[in-house]
């Protein structure tokens, strides 16, 4: 009796082996002819027969699985959803047979490729949110290849999804990524300019045809500091300061020379209510860039908070000097030289009435009408480079009923009244 049930046994053993063979079969068949629906029912039918599948043949059958996923039967593009193509990555890690290997290789290559081109089409259609997951699938895919890790990174920020940002921007300042590439460019001989190209091989091959000439290799900047820096920002959004600043400390010790990590810098510390520390940055700022108008203008603004009139004054000429354009500087310069007339004034009414007195009152009446004059100017060119600038008007034909010049207080006044909005 026992004789007839080892028998019965291998009889069914062995018919479920044919039949896996058979299914698995089917369904590369199918598959090769991207008949998925067909291909869909002998993978269910195999998957029952699981438990007792050999290892090589399981490791067929998710490879076939993963292809049925992603639609690439046929061997060319991927056709899935984004959650077919998880499940079709997912499939792949169980197929563990050495004699599946070149078909992993290409499944993968497949995969690589429909992932990056999907995502990168993502981003011109402002879909960020979808690009970000499609590169960190591709990432996930290829983990040697971090540069898709940071791009997941950067296009989840224009998602405005930061706390995920934060997490892959982290994990990719664990990992060192620094996105250094070399690039190789030649001349355009007809253009004389310094072109790009793809591999050394394209290079060569323009260079022997003569369009080209003055081959080099040159490597990109690292995007560390832009990492550290949008690291930073998040815990700036967060409220996370001392992260922040923290971050900051290790992207500025990369890139001691970046203009924008320190201004970025700075504008946290001024966030945090630390002037005087966002006037030190801003200062160093200015001796690596003397000839930036805007930084001197940011530090007349500043000096001027803090009750430094005198560098005030100095900032607010330098950013004129750089750019006689700057309206703003010409309006605070001359708001800085008025501030001084409550001064004045308040002197002027706490007088009394004997001689002495009058002639101090005439003195500061003079004072004050210097002060006037020295501000005329700066609000003119104000005009002039801002011809609508209603404050600026009203000031001037204020300043000019003071001083006595009815002509001119008039041609202001009717100016600023065409400005005035209701």
């Amino acid at each position: 009796m026992k004789q007839y049930l080892v028998l019965a046994l291998a009889i069914t053993l062995g018919f479920s082996a044919v039949a896996q063979k058979k299914q698995l079969r089917t369904a590369k068949k199918a598959l090769v002819k991207g008949n998925y629906e067909k291909a869909e029912i002998a993978l269910d039918e195999a998957e029952a027969l699981l438990g007792s599948m050999e290892a090589k043949y399981k490791s067929k059958y998710y490879l076939a699985r993963s292809i049925f996923y992603s639609k690439s039967g046929d061997g060319q593009a991927v056709d899935a959803s984004f959650s077919d193509l998880k499940k079709s990555i997912e499939a792949l890690e169980f197929v563990t047979s050495s004699s599946d290997n070149d078909a992993v290789k290409l499944q993968k290559q497949l995969l690589r490729a429909h992932l990056i081109n999907t995502g990168s089409s993502l981003i011109d259609k402002s879909d960020y949110e979808s690009s970000s997951n499609y590169f960190e699938v591709a990432y996930n895919l290829f983990p040697s290849d971090t540069v898709y890790l940071y791009y997941a990174a950067s296009t989840s920020v224009n998602a405005k999804q930061f706390d995920r940002s934060l997490v892959l921007y982290e994990k990719l300042r664990t990992l060192g990524f620094t996105g250094i590439e070399k690039k190789r460019f030649a001349t355009n001989i007809e253009t004389q300019k310094k072109e790009s190209f793809d591999n050394e091989m394209l290079m060569n091959i323009s260079i022997k045809a003569g369009t080209h000439a003055n081959p080099v290799e040159e490597l990109t900047d690292s995007r560390f500091p832009e990492i550290i820096k949008n690291i930073a920002l998040i815990y700036k959004e967060r409220g996370d300061n001392d992260k922040a600043l923290e971050a900051f400390a290790v992207a500025r010790a990369d890139d001691p020379e970046s203009i924008t990590l320190l201004l970025e810098e700075a504008n946290l510390h001024y966030s945090m209510g630390d002037i005087l520390k966002f006037k030190e940055l801003l200062e160093l700022a200015v001796q690596k860039d003397p000839d930036n108008a805007e930084l001197q203008y940011n530090l007349g603004v500043i000096s001027s908070d803090i009750g430094d009139f005198e560098n005030s004054k100095k900032y607010y000429l330098r950013a004129l000097e750089i750019n006689s354009d700057y309206t703003n500087a010409y309006i605070n310069l001359a708001a800085l030289i008025l501030s001084q007339e409550q001064t004045i004034l308040d002197q002027m009414n706490s007088l009394g009435s004997s001689r002495a007195d009058d002639r101090k009152y005439d003195q500061l009446k003079e004072k004050r009408n210097t002060m006037f004059l020295e501000a005329i100017p700066y609000l003119e060119n104000a005009m002039v480079t801002s011809p609508k600038n209603f404050n600026a008007a009203k000031t001037l034909s204020n300043i000019y009923s003071a001083v006595g010049n009815s002509k001119k207080y008039k041609e202001y006044k009717a100016l600023a009244d065409s400005l005035k909005t209701d």
